[in-house]
């Protein structure tokens, strides 16, 4: 494609974004002509003289081949628009990148995607949901998507990988950098057992600006967005926002109402999001018909000795939650999110009003 060079080039420069770009191609019929336009002709589709005078700045030092060949160094593949690999789940969006940089591949079978997103300072609860149900979505043919952040988007891409899943990062930072700089190990995974991606230049760094733009593309190439844990500014609801304004189905998980990382999921499910407490309730609102896992009594499992007394509590029958905390003798924060945790494990099950039983997974 003849055209791709350009398509790079405006994607470098600071202040022509999805919009304005595809104005751009809508007058000029190709990125080349739109690069080489007049100064007359830009002010006339209205880009500004401010923009305009920067823009000229720009083309005027840049050096298209000198970056390209920088790509071919780090073998960074860069897919349009125009591509026919282009992500056709991302493709559907109002404010779809023009440019896409990848490390890794993006396969056929990754339109099957879930997002898995949440708070950067994870607690032990969150852990355990986001590792659980990663796991669980992947042994469904899921590939899981993140932003391979800190906290919850790092345990979802390593649980999806720890599961022989496929998992796709998406960058808030130019593609040749890894951020934080710790998952650099978990960057070099990610790009080996799925993709890393971006839409940001090489070598622009993460600015507080980009991460809102980013989520809209996790979100983007996803079926579904799936909350885990956040507090109430948690950037997961931006995420989650992405994803009801692109028509894609928005999941939460409930946790213990003491903690302040249960406001985002919270304040997601009273505006209607779906409850989620094991992975049944994504496929049952995705439509999609479950299949039989290589482990099918893995959510069974009894590992703690505070889950063992929740099960013997509940031997005797089905109990109301103000009994199960007498009976125990715990706090009922601790009640709270030990029953909520062995909920989405399948051990027990809520039968509504608060009431819980050993489930019959």
């Amino acid at each position: 494609m003849d055209d791709k060079p350009y398509w790079i080039a405006f994607n470098v420069f600071e202040g022509i974004g999805p919009l304005r770009f595809g104005a751009l191609l809508k007058y000029f019929g190709t990125a080349k002509k739109a690069w080489e336009a007049s100064t007359e002709e830009l002010l006339e589709i209205g880009l500004g003289e401010r923009l305009t005078e920067k823009f000229g700045k720009f083309r005027e030092e840049f050096e298209i081949d000198k970056y390209l060949r920088l790509l071919r160094e780090l073998r960074v593949e860069v897919l349009t628009l125009k591509d026919e690999r282009y992500p056709k789940l991302l493709r559907q969006i109002p404010t779809a990148p023009p440019v896409l940089y990848l490390k890794g591949e993006i396969l056929a079978e990754d339109k099957k995607a879930i997002a898995v997103v949440g708070t950067r300072k994870v607690t032990n609860y969150g852990r355990q949901v986001t590792q659980i149900l990663s796991k669980d979505l992947v042994e469904q043919g899921f590939t899981i998507v993140s932003g391979m952040a800190r906290g919850v988007d790092s345990i979802a891409h390593q649980a999806a990988l720890s599961a022989g899943g496929r998992t796709i990062a998406v960058l808030g930072c130019g593609i040749n950098i890894v951020y934080p700089p710790e998952n650099k190990g978990l960057y070099q995974k990610i790009s080996r057992h799925g993709a890393v991606v971006s839409e940001v230049a090489l070598g622009r760094y993460v600015t507080r600006g980009i991460f809102p733009a980013r989520n809209r593309i996790i979100s983007g190439l996803s079926l579904g967005v799936l909350v885990t844990e956040g507090a109430k500014d948690s950037g997961s609801l931006i995420t989650a926002g992405y994803a009801g304004e692109q028509g894609r189905e928005v999941f939460a998980v409930p946790g213990p109402i003491t903690s302040q990382f249960s406001a985002a999921p919270m304040s997601l499910i009273k505006k209607g999001a779906k409850l989620v407490s094991n992975v049944k309730d994504i496929l049952e609102e995705l439509d999609i018909t479950p299949h039989a896992t290589r482990d099918k009594q893995h959510a069974i499992r009894v590992e703690t000795e505070e889950e063992k007394r929740i099960i013997e509590i509940l031997a005797e029958g089905n109990l109301q939650i103000d009994e199960i905390i007498r009976k125990s003798g715990w706090f009922s924060s601790k009640v709270g999110s030990l029953l909520s945790l062995m909920e989405i494990k399948g051990m027990v099950k809520n039968f509504g009003g608060m009431r819980y039983g050993i489930s019959d997974n």
